[in-house]
């Protein structure tokens, strides 16, 4: 066999591969969406107070089960009772210097999966305090804009992190394809997976990388829509692994997305739509969100 023939041959094992992984992931999201609607799961949430609605509506709309909280004994008690649960530092008040170890501190030692939305990660004191403590107690999915991604891998000192926060609020200044190194870090800290949203979406458990397509510009009109897609995660990760449960609500975000763009005149209508869209979206239509799959 010529180098040239052996050179094709690995390609085509390659690509080979790939569409075999794919099919795969297809698969697993499928069983995903499908065990949700069949059991209705309860994930718990503390949330930005901004958007605390939508993110439960989001959850109701997939198929799961909503309860906010913020006190510390509320936190605790419902990080046991639920199957996972979504932290959110969006809008810190005192009593999180409290609730939040605590809750991350409880998940840790039940084993439980729980995903970490670092908003605006590099702002203020206390959000670093309890972002700094998080680190040795490993969330199982880490989602984020790419500077939250960026800003974190670097308070936690792993590779790919910056050393300031480049967050405009709760808004990104930087790609996402900037923070792949960052996500694929953290991920491998974690043992879990980390999904960056923006203009298109990048997912990573720390051995590849996805990339998620659709979504809609409205996206960014509204309050609360990475929030929402967080909360969303937490659902599906109480039926499958931190992975499929990243790239499951990453795709029936983008899904739902484009398609309340479609019937939406502006922010308003499109935030009813993309609900609806949400709950009327079926498991192989998820599935088939346009995606590419890249190795690390």
């Amino acid at each position: 066999m010529t180098p040239l023939e052996l050179e094709l041959g690995n390609a085509s094992g390659r690509i080979y591969m790939m569409q075999a992984r794919k099919l795969e992931i297809q698969n697993q999201i499928i069983q995903a969406v499908d065990l949700v609607k069949k059991t209705n799961p309860m994930a718990g949430s503390i949330t930005n107070t901004v958007t605390i609605n939508f993110v439960a509506n989001a959850q109701i709309a997939i198929g799961g089960s909503a309860a906010m909280v913020f006190m510390p004994d509320e936190a605790e008690t419902l990080s046991k009772m639920g199957a996972a649960t979504y932290v959110n530092v969006g809008t810190i008040i005192p009593v999180y210097d409290e609730t939040l170890p605590r809750v991350a501190e409880t998940l840790y030692k039940e084993g439980k999966p729980w995903i970490l939305d670092p908003v605006a990660v590099g702002i203020g004191d206390l959000r670093e305090r309890v972002l700094r403590q998080f680190k040795f107690r490993k969330p199982s999915i880490i989602r984020g804009n790419a500077s939250e991604i960026l800003a974190l891998a670097g308070l936690w000192e792993l590779e790919g992190g910056t050393g300031k926060s480049n967050v405009r609020g709760v808004d990104s200044t930087d790609s996402v394809i900037d923070a792949m190194d960052a996500a694929i870090a953290l991920a491998k800290w974690t043992n879990g997976a980390v999904a960056v949203s923006g203009e298109t979406d990048l997912v990573t458990d720390g051995s590849i990388v996805v990339l998620s397509y659709g979504g809609s510009h409205f996206m960014d009109k509204i309050t609360g829509s990475g929030c929402a897609l967080g909360g969303v995660i937490a659902i599906y990760s109480t039926v499958t692994s931190p992975f499929i449960a990243a790239l499951t609500g990453t795709a029936v975000f983008n899904l739902a997305g484009n398609r309340a763009e479609k019937v939406s005149g502006g922010p308003g209508s499109f935030q009813v739509a993309f609900l609806d869209e949400l709950y009327n979206a079926t498991a192989y239509d998820i599935a088939n969100n346009p995606l590419d799959i890249k190795e690390v």
